[in-house]
């Protein structure tokens, strides 16, 4: 897939006031300071569509880019630390819930992952309870360039280890990724252009 058009639409934090146009949307989310902005400024070839910060916690709203007038991308707050309030944090926690549990036309969601670090609890938990409430997702492991081929396996390997320990029959589609280098880009692409197709096939024949 080639990205043509990138714009941006809404910004909110109620779901309820998200576009109601029935077109498939991919949400990306991860801890705070994962390499969101950058990884979708990079597979959007826009080097200023999510907004990138040092500080952690920047993504507080329900962001809506509209990706060649045909599927959405979907920029959600970090979980996590964050240098937010605490009454900040479960109000935008809350509308996180609300966004995964009752919006019709999200397809997939990628949870990105700092592939630096060995694998975290609070990731593992999060991604139990996106398989918990049926959630569709895929991992993204970000930041590749940083470390060896050997200890990206390695850290991969503890991942599997860990969700295998925590009842899952397998390992979530994953995809290996540098905003940097533009690792895993066209992998990406591809992915969500099959599941696309799938969509509008099934619609087409309702």
């Amino acid at each position: 897939m080639k990205i043509n058009t990138a714009e941006f639409v809404i910004s909110n934090s109620d779901v309820s006031k998200c576009p109601k146009d029935f077109l498939p949307e991919y949400a990306f989310i991860g801890r705070s300071n994962v390499g969101k902005s950058s990884l979708i400024n990079m597979i959007t070839n826009h080097k200023k569509l999510a907004k990138t910060s040092g500080r952690p916690g920047k993504t507080q709203l329900i962001n809506h880019f509209l990706i060649n007038n045909n599927w959405f991308l979907v920029d959600l707050p970090g979980y996590g630390y964050a240098k937010v309030s605490k009454k900040t944090k479960s109000i935008f926690q809350e509308f996180i819930t609300d966004y995964f549990e009752t919006r019709e036309q999200l397809v997939c969601a990628f949870v990105l992952i700092d592939i630096r670090h060995e694998a975290q609890t609070i990731d593992i938990e999060f991604m139990s309870y996106m398989g918990e409430s049926e959630i569709p997702f895929c991992i993204v492991f970000t930041k590749a360039d940083k470390i060896s081929k050997v200890k990206i396996d390695s850290h991969v390997a503890a991942y599997k280890k860990k969700m295998f320990a925590n009842n899952w029959a397998e390992m979530p589609h994953y995809f290996i990724t540098s905003a940097t280098e533009s690792t895993g880009k066209e992998e990406l692409l591809s992915y969500i252009d099959e599941v696309n197709q799938e969509v509008f096939k099934n619609n087409a024949q309702l």
